[in-house]
């Protein structure tokens, strides 16, 4: 079958690798050819059983993904940023919510500070993942450091 990839890490579709679906049964993985992106799943042998996958999504717990998935230094999976504390100097601006893919670019969706939303702003508000607006994050102390994210906010 073919496989429609949304991930950053393709290198955990290896052969026996196991996925839960939708419908919470499991899958394993019995070969995988990266570069047509098709894959054979134990037990779906023939055209008819693979129709029954048909738009099925395969997700896997965070323990696995970390395990299968290595990142580069100052890289982070999603589900580690999310709920964190989104600080510009000692001014809390938020927490992050979730982060949006547009495009090609990744924006941190922010929950405003219920102390700036009393004050008017918006209750939740974008920052581009970029260099020059996320300067460092830091999941010991549960914060990202942002700079420009003052003025983002107020100019949602």
């Amino acid at each position: 079958m073919k496989l429609n990839l949304f991930t950053d890490f393709p290198e955990q579709f290896a052969k026996n690798a196991t996925f839960t679906l939708e419908n919470g049964s499991t899958i394993t993985l019995a070969s995988y050819n990266p570069e047509r992106e098709l894959v054979h799943i134990v037990g779906y042998d023939t055209p008819e059983a693979a129709k029954t996958l048909t738009n099925a999504k395969l997700f896997t717990t965070y323990e696995e993904t970390r395990e299968r998935c290595k990142l580069k230094k100052g890289e982070y999976f999603w589900f580690d940023l999310i709920g964190l504390s989104i600080y510009e100097g000692d001014l809390l601006l938020g927490s992050l919510d979730e982060i949006e893919r547009i495009g090609p670019q990744d924006y941190l969706s922010v929950k405003t500070d219920s102390a700036l939303v009393a004050k008017g702003l918006p209750e939740t508000f974008l920052i581009p993942y970029i260099d020059r607006f996320v300067l460092k994050a830091d999941l010991e102390m549960k914060k990202i450091m942002v700079e420009g994210g003052l003025d983002l906010l107020e100019a949602s």
